[in-house]
């Protein structure tokens, strides 16, 4: 079944395209409208689309769980298609199933959709203007709405943006009324802050140096005797402090007292290919946490060395890391913070280009954890309803865990693999390990 069709039930979250309310009835109003009425309405409708903010969100009459959210674009003469590459909500291999449609005689083009209403996601946009017709076969078509899609941008009516990795273009956000608070995110300006360096670290098992985030929590100072700082070893650095700004999230966690005072090492993924190439299940990377940058980070702070209060988190390759991490070394690392891991992984996989590789029977890391000795692991998963194969993938590690004797915990958010959802539930995987909330 294709991930825009669906059945209707409330609890459903798969997207069925649809034409929303203010949609429907603009369309009534220009068929019987002569050309300056429909210039004139068209004219209201955009001014509404830019006091509004896009995409649309309405409410459906007979289905109140559910929205109509309808993604727009404003066109011109030379505009031929538009593609909506929304995370986890279109079929990459059927892009035609994400293009928008056009309201003959204006400039709107409009892509519905039905979404369960504690839906949040982001999405970009791509214009064809080239000047050759798009091809009619399937083929032909999804070559080159593959291509366009690399030339995708942030919706230029909606104001609220997320940062890409590796790429010059933000994502555009959208949260729907019951998507799940984020009241950590974003700085608040009388919070005190803490401080946020980039180190390079020098390491053996990687080769070379990687330049390593750390987040010190406000009024630490390494000479003032106090206690050892809990640790968060979280992957991909660049993303969460070098364009996500979560060291003002750990700032209002540690403020609310959510949060103990603690100090973060983050170590960039550098590019993807050393991504591909380090994360995963490698133990040259579990070397570098475990034996070169936990000691190098404690020979300057004072940090603690129990490993039920050292989180090592990350998130898609990262998580699975992560959780690889624990299993080898859970004399460092005895607390897991896993988001969306990528379970499908296992060792000697070529670089990917194309579809997420086809796991056959149990995930490679869910059968290292089924036979490996039981241990005293504290772990929590999180993944997106919209992840494919990678929620029962998920659910399955998680009995897994708990069948071995591990403390673990498991949540599900109604988005796709996705850094606006991963933040505020990542906040909250903290909050649960190592806040009040811990056991």
């Amino acid at each position: 079944m294709s991930v825009l069709e669906s059945v209707d039930t409330h609890h459903d979250t798969r997207p069925r395209r649809i034409t929303g309310p203010r949609l429907a009835r603009l369309v009534d109003r220009l068929a019987v409208a002569d050309a300056t009425g429909r210039a004139a309405l068209t004219a209201e409708f955009w001014s509404e689309a830019e006091r509004l903010g896009t995409p649309l969100v309405e409410e459906l009459e007979s289905e109140p769980g559910h929205r109509a959210v309808t993604f727009l674009w404003r066109g011109h003469r030379a505009t031929r298609q538009v593609l909506l590459c929304a995370n986890r909500v279109g079929d990459r291999e059927r892009l035609a199933g994400s293009l928008l449609e056009h309201v003959p005689g204006t400039d709107i083009w409009h892509l519905g959709l039905r979404l369960r209403a504690d839906h949040r996601g982001t999405y970009r946009m791509a214009a064809d203007i080239s000047p050759k017709e798009p091809p009619t076969d399937p083929g032909p078509l999804q070559q080159r709405l593959r291509s366009l899609s690399a030339h995708a941008a942030a919706d230029p009516l909606n104001r609220r943006m997320v940062p890409t990795r590796w790429r010059s273009a933000a994502s555009s956000l959208f949260e729907l009324p019951g998507a799940p608070a984020q009241p950590w995110a974003g700085r608040r300006g009388r919070v005190p802050g803490g401080t946020v360096q980039s180190f390079r670290v020098a390491t053996a098992a990687l080769g070379g140096e990687r330049r390593t985030w750390v987040y010190l929590p406000p009024g630490h100072r390494p000479d003032d005797g106090a206690s050892p700082l809990p640790v968060l070893v979280l992957c991909d650095g660049d993303m969460w402090f070098g364009r996500l700004g979560f060291g003002d999230t750990l700032d209002a966690l540690i403020a609310d007292g959510a949060l103990p005072p603690l100090a973060v090492l983050a170590p960039d993924a550098v590019d993807r290919h050393t991504r591909w190439r380090e994360l995963g299940g490698r133990d040259a990377f579990v070397v570098f946490l475990a034996d070169e940058l936990l000691p190098w980070a404690a020979a300057r702070w004072p940090l603690s060395a129990d490993p039920r209060r050292t989180v090592v988190a990350g998130q898609s390759l990262g998580a699975v890391t992560a959780l690889y991490s624990a299993l080898l070394r859970p004399d460092r690392f005895g607390t897991v913070l896993a988001q969306s891991p990528s379970l499908w992984w296992r060792p000697g996989l070529p670089p990917r280009h194309g579809p997420v590789p086809t796991v056959l029977g149990a995930p490679w890391l869910v059968e290292r954890y089924r036979t490996a000795p039981s241990g005293p692991l504290r772990l929590h998963l999180d993944v997106g309803l919209h992840e494919g194969p990678m929620v029962q993938q998920t659910r399955l590690l998680y009995d897994t865990l708990r069948a071995n004797g591990h403390q673990v915990t498991h949540d599900t958010y109604n988005g796709g693999h996705d850094h606006a959802c991963w933040h505020g539930a990542l906040a909250e995987g903290l909050v649960r390990l190592l806040g009040s909330r811990a056991a």
